[in-house]
């Protein structure tokens, strides 16, 4: 089931390529065309990675952009397994005797699951070998040498403490073509509650008793629950296409978020601004419509000197809120790391002045995610004002700096497995709506002002926290819309774009954002381009 290309078939796999790589760019240009054009014109001016930033999530959309990686598919890992004994249990429908026997091939044990899981199916497994157990529904297919590349992953799964062993999969149709990849994250406990996308592709460890009780069309995910509840380390991830797919579960539509308001502390809010009444008065009048039990805000004025921004402040509530003037030149870390120290909040929110808020539960939904234990910075998803993504979380190694994910992607698409649409830990989020504990924020010494002024603060702030334990998490059920750069503008002179040129080079220093070896980011993938914030599969002129 793996394309490879090898000896005498390599210079038509190359005229393949190219006339594929081909069709990708006509479908792109056919859905986009002012896109395609625009990433075509930056290429010829130069602009190699601005234009890889434009041209991956438009080819990516290609039908044929999956069947162009496929054709240089990278290998499966070498290296024979330690001895180990996978047991396939099968269920049954169409296909079934075809997943029998591709479960057979890579030497694995295989049992057809009449009905459901029971005391009976129990007796049939030596468990003195201490068997890993393999869900498969009737129609799928193991990758060929995906038994060895399980067994070599087992050992170390052990040792660890898991007991599950999760990979990649794909769909494949009745003809054997292949489509829709789902290149995996490492694991994201709060993605799987709410995305199962484990079951089907894994294999776990269980004892006999577990096996008894699991029935009905689900229990091959209420098998894998129980091993993933009793292992003491965290699900071992593969990063290959071990699985083809007849079909996939879909995500579940995240429940509310139960919110207790009495059990929630006071917040400080922070937000930093300099004129533009307009801004402020609209941010200030959806914090007037907040419903949170107690926060307090303190404005930040970083040398305001219109005259009617200076009296609209002189008119807030001084109950509720305290202005803190700064006129020193504009450092977002220094506005935020000043006005830390006078908050009496126990959670703070960073706040920036030209965020509006279109709901009243925005605070509380991430106040309620930011107290949960190894919880570090919470982040919202926040909209442009057309509606479409701004932030849902960021994904670090992206065009060697740090990215918003699934960015400019309406919320109603589908996206990458509605990855925007659900809660999640994520290894950072952006300071313009972050609730945080103020005492994790004051560990790890808050804001870095003398490396990062103005630019990625908050991403070093994420990766620091969550150094010490304290992850960062995406919240899509607190929406706003953030009029992003509107008040600060965008570094297009010289002096600022020479400053995130420097800011850029502190990022890719201290957190390797630029090391093409490495793995990238843990919640993204290495078959996924690093040149897209939309989970695009990699496309030839991707350089890992």
């Amino acid at each position: 089931m793996r394309t490879k290309v090898t000896g005498n078939r390599k210079s038509w796999s190359l005229w393949r390529n190219s006339g594929l790589l081909l069709r990708v760019h006509i479908d792109a240009a056919r859905l986009a065309p002012r896109a395609w054009l625009q990433a075509a014109w930056w290429r010829l001016l130069g602009k190699k990675v601005r234009a890889r930033a434009r041209f991956a999530p438009l080819l990516s959309a290609s039908r044929y952009a999956y069947q162009l990686w496929l054709l240089d598919e990278p290998p499966l890992p070498q290296g024979k397994g330690n001895a180990c004994t996978v047991v396939a249990l099968v269920s049954p429908g169409a296909g079934a005797e075809e997943t029998m026997r591709s479960a057979l091939a890579e030497g694995f044990i295989a049992l057809h699951v009449q009905a459901e899981v029971s005391g009976a199916c129990a007796t049939q497994i030596d468990w003195s070998d201490d068997p890993w157990i393999m869900p498969l529904a009737a129609g799928d297919l193991l990758a060929r040498g995906s038994g060895e590349v399980y067994r070599a992953f087992a050992a170390s799964a052990r040792k660890a403490g898991s007991r599950v062993v999760y990979a990649d999969d794909d769909l494949i149709d009745s003809k054997g073509g292949r489509s829709n990849p789902h290149f995996k994250p490492r694991w994201n406990e709060e993605l799987h509650r709410h995305f199962d996308f484990l079951t089907g592709a894994c294999m776990v460890r269980l004892e006999a008793a577990d096996l008894v009780g699991a029935g009905g069309e689900d229990w091959p995910s209420q098998l894998v629950a129980r091993a993933v509840a009793a292992g003491q380390g965290d699900p071992v991830r593969i990063p290959h296409i071990l699985h083809h797919r007849r079909s996939r579960p879909k995500p579940r539509r995240p429940l509310d978020v139960p919110v207790s308001r009495g059990d929630l502390p006071r917040v400080s809010v922070i937000v930093p601004t300099r004129n533009r009444l307009e801004l402020l008065r609209t941010c200030i009048d959806g914090l007037e419509q907040t419903d949170y039990p107690d926060f307090e805000v303190i404005v930040v004025d970083n040398g305001s000197d219109d005259p009617a921004v200076l009296s609209y402040l002189a008119r807030l509530d001084p109950s509720r809120y305290r202005v803190l003037r700064d006129s020193g030149p504009f450092n977002f870390s220094r506005l935020n790391n000043n006005a830390a120290q006078i908050a009496t909040g126990e959670l703070l929110c960073l706040l920036n002045n030209d965020i509006e808020m279109i709901g009243a539960d925005w605070l509380a939904i991430m106040a309620w995610q930011a107290l949960r234990k190894g919880v570090g910075a919470v982040g919202a998803m926040l909209l442009y004002p057309d509606g479409r993504l701004q932030h849902a979380g960021v994904v670090m190694n992206i065009c060697g700096g740090a990215a918003h994910a699934h960015r400019l992607l309406w919320p109603g698409e589908a996206g990458y497995f509605h990855r925007h649409a659900l809660p999640q830990f994520v290894s950072a989020v952006t300071a313009a709506c972050l609730v945080v504990r103020r005492s994790s924020f004051e560990a790890v010494g808050g804001l870095d002002e003398q490396a990062f002024a103005v630019a990625f603060n908050d991403v070093d702030l994420c990766m620091r926290l969550n150094q010490r334990g304290w992850q960062s998490f995406y919240e899509p059920r607190a929406i706003l819309v953030h009029h992003e750069s509107i008040s600060r503008g965008f570094d297009r002179d010289p002096v600022g774009a020479a400053r995130l040129a420097g800011e850029l080079a502190a990022l890719q220093l201290r957190w390797r954002t630029n090391d093409l070896e490495s793995e990238g980011d843990p919640y993204h993938h290495p078959h996924l381009s690093r040149y897209s914030e939309r989970f695009a599969v990699q496309m030839p002129g991707d350089v890992r």
